[in-house]
């Protein structure tokens, strides 16, 4: 399974790097807006900057909802460097501008996906990634991980070379079910990530060996 980065600080992204683990990052407005970062060439040059950081896909997001002006940016964001992959938005005009990119090799994330349907959707016009957003379904008493065992096992029934990205990931335990379960992608936040590493019979026993080592003079 890949593990993504789900946001636009440098910082976290360089921690998550450095772990040796990472293989990809995803952003969205929200979370470029909340380093501070707006306007257009700010953002590119921010995602620029991600791409020299990591080796792996980067999702930037298309912030247009028709379909001419989600090729007119999708193809800018695709031009700033060849790991970017165009995020779209699940909508009738998104499907269209997913087709597009498809036919002329770029690559997309479908995001905000929140049906099997739309995953389906998605798939047949050639999206690279689709984004189920676990933790949002969660906020509604929705089973998100359901959604993600549903959207496996129609992509295995036709072979759909589209990735399953788990998005909206809550806690460390999002991640393993997600593991289970065979999604492609997790994509999260760096203290959910970072989660993973902890276990308190691990202290214990790091402790224990740590004291008998100090006996051994």
């Amino acid at each position: 399974m890949k593990f993504f980065i789900d946001t636009a600080n440098l910082e976290q992204i360089k921690e998550a790097q450095d772990l040796g683990i990472l293989d990809g990052v995803t952003t969205n407005p929200s979370l470029m807006a909340k380093e501070g970062i707006s306007g257009a060439e700010a953002i590119k040059q921010h995602y620029k900057t991600i791409c020299e950081i990591v080796d792996g896909d980067i999702s930037a997001e298309v912030l247009s909802t028709t379909y001419e002006e989600m090729i007119k940016e999708g193809e800018e964001l695709a031009a700033i460097h060849p790991n970017i992959v165009v995020k779209i938005p699940m909508i009738k005009d998104g499907v269209k501008a997913l087709k597009y990119f498809s036919d002329k090799g770029i690559k997309t994330n479908c995001t905000l996906i929140f049906s099997a349907g739309q995953a389906l959707l998605a798939a047949k016009a050639g999206a690279t990634y689709v984004s189920p957003f676990l933790g949002r379904l969660d906020d509604i008493s929705t089973d998100g991980l359901n959604l993600i065992e549903e959207i496996r096992t129609i992509y295995n029934n036709y072979m759909y070379d589209t990735e399953i990205l788990a998005a909206s990931i809550r806690s460390p335990m999002h991640i393993i079910n997600c593991a289970k379960i065979g999604a492609d992608v997790i994509t999260s936040p760096l203290p959910s990530i970072l989660g993973l590493l902890k276990h308190p019979l691990t202290d214990l026993g790091l402790a224990q060996f740590v004291a008998d080592a100090k006996k051994l003079g």
